[in-house]
């Protein structure tokens, strides 16, 4: 199942993050597959995961990647025939917080030790904050990008550290820090 396979994509839906889309040493997985045209408009993009398989109870033994990419769906209220759904999919309104957290915990326990994590998020229907919030683990750093003046994009790193409490324990975060929407405060001191 998994020959030089060290690399998971934990939601790909249509990869569209990816140069290589089948890249060879990637596992992608997702809850769906669409073939290609799926999206209608002339549209080529397929939704064709490796495996079709819940980010949220992974059939994968413990500590086997080296790079996790974690990139569910941001939002919560789209039209059942929308683009964004078909493309990305949709968090449940009712269950988005545990199934987040569920899905965390399952690509931290396949993520090898000092293996990394790869956590992309679009505040545009639910904070960073609140993300972050249902995370155990403190992001190493993360990277802004904007597109849209309606919502931020930021891509998250975590390194899975073993037996260092003090540096995957998440810190309480306070809107009025600096770095705000729950990202933790830079040290001036450093």
């Amino acid at each position: 199942m998994l020959d030089n396979k060290f690399i998971l994509d934990a939601c790909c839906s249509v990869k569209a993050m990816w140069y290589n889309k089948n890249h060879p040493n990637t596992v992608y997985i997702d809850i769906r597959k669409e073939p290609s045209g799926f999206l209608g408009h002339d549209r080529k993009e397929e939704l064709n995961p490796d495996y079709i398989m819940d980010f949220r109870k992974m059939n994968f033994p413990d500590k086997v990647f080296k790079l996790v990419v974690f990139e569910p769906p941001h939002l919560r209220s789209l039209g059942k025939n929308s683009y964004f759904r078909k493309k990305f999919g949709c968090l449940v309104a009712e269950t988005w917080q545990d199934d987040l957290k569920k899905g965390f915990s399952e690509c931290w326990r396949v993520l090898e030790d000092y293996g990394t994590l790869i956590f992309k998020w679009s505040d545009s229907e639910i904070p960073f904050k609140k993300v972050l919030a249902l995370i155990e683990h403190q992001p190493l750093f993360y990277n802004t990008s904007n597109n849209k003046a309606t919502s931020v994009t930021k891509w998250f790193c975590f390194m899975k550290i073993p037996n260092k409490p003090e540096v995957n324990k998440c810190l309480p975060l306070d809107d009025k820090q600096e770095g705000g929407n729950g990202i933790p405060p830079t040290n001036k001191n450093v």
